[in-house]
This record gives structure tokens, sequence and C-alpha cells, in this order.
């Protein structure tokens, strides 16, 4: 090996070492920050990922996890606490600021936490199941409820029921929590202030800033994968992580709401394409909206049956507004709004099917079909403009004749011509037929042609 290439294996390693992005082992540590703020849902689950993955590459001390949420989506905080459990570095839950809350999901999420705490202010609890997505139920419903138990919905909930007693009261035991109050919070519904969380041993302690957060938390012994870990907290610098762009989109596109008027946009922009080729906008728009709204749709817990109909009642429509018939638009109507009703197999908070947004929807695409339709219908009914339909009805000038055949002069252009009655050079015929391009004509002024003759 040459002495220029171990110099340039040198310089290469100085500089990967100078300024590679992450500290090296005897950097000053930090504590990392990451605030959810909102429903808890893909977009969340892959910010806190993110977090925890740049947590561990830098060596952070703590990562801080500020919530305030209404809850979200089952799937998705249980992702989380997943990635709780098996997190390397310590996971500092802290309900913030001062009036938010840790409601439904977020609750679950607190008590997998390492740390707990909350800012004056702020509340959690709420954390009974939501029901099941789909129909609605019947009035009347009672009346199936028969003496050996309990009907099916009522049955589905109280399993759903006891599995989240059962994750809660495992992570309170794992943290050494009130399990009782947790089961409580699943079961009644349950709701306590800071100060009461911190008298019911739910937290840890309250704090009025992540300055004091880390003040509070430094000293205490937690459990990381199996290993007693002394926090080292007190006085270390807070950096806050920023959800990049790709996150605050799939926030955007994974709202079930947006994804359905995405896919919506997406079909009639490809139709409209393949109605009007060489447009280009409408099929590049329609198809990027496609995509995203299959990728949002395929990242929540969907019914595919749901789907399935919803698609149905968009080929019904599309259907009706070339070949207009009343059956196949109301058809079309009823399979999106039972489609978009049973789209969602569980639901959330902030992950619900809007009527506001679904019935416009509908109404819209029944409208653009019915539009569409009167359009075809009317252009069936009137007369020819191109081609040779327009051609038969048309007046044409004799140019030239011989035998049965001849030119004549229709629309300010020459055709060949023929004729079953006789015609001689300027007389004035109408078009009957046209073939191979070929017109055949008759005399329209017999009795001036024949007093001519």
């Amino acid at each position: 090996m040459t002495f220029a290439r171990v110099a340039l294996l040198a310089a290469a390693f100085v500089a990967a070492t100078v300024f590679s992005p992450f500290p090296s082992a005897g950097s000053e540590r930090v504590a990392l920050s990451v605030a959810i703020d909102g429903a808890i849902g893909p977009a969340s689950t892959r910010q806190f990922e993110e977090a925890l993955d740049v947590a561990a590459s830098r060596g952070a001390a703590v990562l801080i996890l500020q919530l305030d949420t209404p809850g979200g989506l089952v799937t998705s905080m249980r992702e989380m606490i997943a990635d709780i459990l098996a997190s390397p570095v310590p996971v500092i839950g802290y309900v913030a600021p001062a009036g938010g809350h840790a409601a439904s999901a977020g609750t679950y999420i607190l008590y997998a936490t390492h740390v707990a705490a909350m800012a004056p202010g702020t509340n959690l609890g709420a954390a009974t199941p939501v029901e099941m997505g789909g129909l609605p139920s019947l009035p009347g419903g009672d009346k199936d409820k028969d003496a050996t138990g309990p009907p099916p919905a009522d049955a589905m909930m109280a399993k759903v029921t006891n599995d989240a007693v059962a994750l809660i009261r495992s992570l309170a035991e794992l943290r050494g929590r009130n399990g009782d109050w947790g089961e409580k919070a699943v079961r009644e519904a349950a709701s306590l202030s800071a100060n009461a969380a911190l008298q019911e041993h739910v937290i840890d302690f309250v704090a009025h800033d992540t300055t004091e957060l880390l003040q509070l938390a430094d000293g205490r012994t937690v459990d990381i994968a199996g290993r007693k870990v002394v926090l080292a907290t007190k006085g270390l610098p807070v950096e806050t992580l920023e959800p990049g762009w790709f996150i605050r989109l799939l926030a955007v596109i994974t709202d079930p709401n947006t994804a359905v008027i995405l896919m919506l946009v997406g079909v009639y922009g490809i139709i409209f394409e393949f109605t009007s080729p060489g447009a280009v906008a409408p099929g590049v728009i329609g198809t990027i909206c496609l995509v995203l709204g299959l990728y949002a749709l395929n990242l929540l817990p969907i019914n595919y049956t749901g789907l399935a109909l919803m698609l149905l009642g968009i080929t019904f429509l599309i259907i009706e507004a070339f070949n207009p018939t009343v059956v196949l638009g109301l058809s079309g109507v009823a399979a999106f709004l039972f489609g978009a009703a049973m789209l969602l197999r569980v639901e959330g908070p902030g992950f619900a099917m809007s009527w506001v947004v679904i019935g416009p929807a509908a109404a819209l695409t029944l409208g653009l079909a019915l539009l569409t339709g009167t359009y075809l219908w009317a252009a069936r009914r009137s007369p020819p403009r191109v081609g040779g339909e327009a051609m038969r009805g048309l007046p044409a000038e004799i140019l030239d004749w011989q035998g049965g055949e001849g030119h004549v002069l229709a629309q300010g252009e020459r055709w060949r011509a023929k004729a079953d009655g006789p015609v001689a050079p300027g007389d004035s015929v109408e078009v009957t037929d046209i073939s191979d391009l070929v017109l055949t004509v008759r005399r329209r002024d017999a009795g001036r042609n024949g007093a001519r003759q």
C-alpha cells in the first residue's frame, strides 16, 4: 500500500470522526424530548420510533415523551407500548402543557413509561375502549337478548374491556403503579387530575417544566430490559426533536376522511384522463391521490369489506354516468354509504368516519354521475354531427354524371356518388347513404328536373 493511499485513508477516518452526526462516547449527554400532540395513530407511532432510534444512536440519558392526546387507535398504542418496553433508553412520560391530558390510549402509554409525571392543570384517564367500528346497532336490539347470555355486541365489548384491563394491570405491576385505579379507568372511564394522580400512586411526581422534571427524576432506579439503571438527569440540556415533513404528511393523510377523499379524487382524476386522453394533469394528480389514499388506508385498521363496498359503489355510479339507469345510481350511493360506515374495524378519538364528509361526498358523486348521464342522453338524442351518419340528408349538387355514377359537391367537397334514379349535371340532390366514401343520392326536385328533361 502506497504512502498516498495510507494518508488518504487516515484523512478520511479523521474527517468521519470529526464530522460524524452522532456524538462520541465522551461527549456531553443530553435529554431528548418528543411531543405527541393529538390523536395516537400511525404518524405518532412513526414519530416516536424515530425519536427512540435517535436517542439510542446518540446515547441520550433519557427520552422525554410529552403527551397531550385524547387517545387514538389501539394498534398504534400497543406499538408504542412495545417500543417503550424494549427501549434501551429510559422513557419519561410527561403530560404537558397545563390544560393538556392523556386520555384513553394516552393513559396506557403513561403507565408503560419508566417514569410518569404530569404538569399542574392536566388530567388523565377515561381509558374505556370505544365501540367496534361498523354499522350502528338497530333500535330494539334488546329484544334479541336471550336468557343464555349477552348479545354478540356486548360479548365482544366485554372481551375488549377485559383485554384492556389485563394490559393496564400488567403495566402497573411492571412499573409499581396503582393497578386498581387503572382498572377503574378502563371499566368506569374514571379520570384524575395531576395532584389526585400523585396521591393515587398513578404517577411518580408533578413537575412544572422539563427542568424540574429532570431534577425530580434524578436518582430514580428504573428497569431497562431487565437491568436496573439509576437515572442521572439533573441539569441535563434538553433538545426537542421536531417531526419531519413525512410525519406531518402522514398525520394528515391517515385521517380516514382524508384518505377517502384522496381515493375519490384519484378515481375521478383517472376517469377524466381516460375520457380526455392527453390532458395529463388529471391522470397525474389522480394517480398520486389514489396511491396516497391507498397507502393511508393500509396503515389504518380497515375492514376490507367496507372498502370493497365503497369501490363497488363508485363503479356503479361510473356505469350510471355512461348508461343512465335509476337502479345503478341508487345502488351505488347505498353501497358507498354502507361501505363508509363499515370502513374502520375499530375507531378511536380522531379516527372515525365523519358523515359531514361522507354524506356530501356521496351526494357529489351521485350528482356528477347524473350530470354526466344527462349530457350523454342529450348527445344520444341529438342528430350526429360527424361521420357517415352526419352525411345523411345533406344537400348536394351533381357535377358530372355518366351511367349511374358521377361526382357531386357536398359540404364544399367533391365526392363520388351513385343514384338509383336518373339525375343530370346541375341537379339538386340529397344524400341518403354512404358506403366506402361513395355517396348514394336522390333527386330533391323531381318535378322541376322532370320538366327540364
